[in-house]
């Protein structure tokens, strides 16, 4: 077996990390709206639990507004119910055949928490980036043992793998610093 094929192997599952820590702080609330703060929310409709996005219109037709506009008008009060017990700090306001929500301005203490998760979060995509490095090395130091790995190719392995884990964790480090100004603004 080759090293690099080790290396390709924990290529996606890293990219999966990436994908997820980008797709998680999406739903930070910052002060400029998106159709991801509601979208995933659970509404009780006819007797079963269907995301949001299953059953409207989503829109942000201004920086600090979210417009919903249900595919049918017998869905405005379950959606209306979920937004509220959802507690996004901003009230769910009808009109007429579609709902309007309005982001209000974050506080600092808001600010600092979000700033806070996020630093979390990105150290856990990290850490788990760190995992799958842990994984290939162990894997490719055992087919070194085996003979199926040359010595100087292990160490060829090592340099390619640290590489990697630089690439996807400054990766990481960007998606962070983006939302990071998001949340300041």
């Amino acid at each position: 077996m080759d090293y690099l094929e080790i290396i390709k192997k924990i290529e996606p599952e890293m990219e999966k990390i990436v994908a997820f820590f980008e797709e998680y702080i999406k739903k930070y609330r910052t002060a400029t709206a998106s159709p991801a703060l509601v979208e995933d929310i659970m509404v009780d409709c006819f007797g079963q639990r269907c995301p949001l996005k299953q059953l409207s219109a989503i829109s942000c037709p201004e920086p600090r507004k979210i417009v919903i506009q249900p595919w049918d008008k017998t869905y405005l009060e379950p959606i209306e119910k979920a937004l509220f017990s959802a507690d996004l700090g901003m009230n769910p306001i009808v009109d007429k055949d579609l709902i309007r929500l309005s982001l209000p301005s974050l506080s600092e203490e808001h600010r600092n928490n979000l700033l806070q998760s996020l630093s979390q979060k990105a150290e856990e995509s990290r850490v788990s980036i760190k995992q799958w490095r842990e994984k290939a090395w162990k894997e490719i130091q055992d087919k070194t043992r085996e003979g199926e790995i040359r010595e100087d190719d292990k160490f060829r392995a090592k340099d390619k793998l640290q590489e990697l884990v630089n690439e996807y964790n400054k990766k990481i480090e960007q998606i962070g610093e983006r939302k990071k100004k998001e949340i300041l603004e």
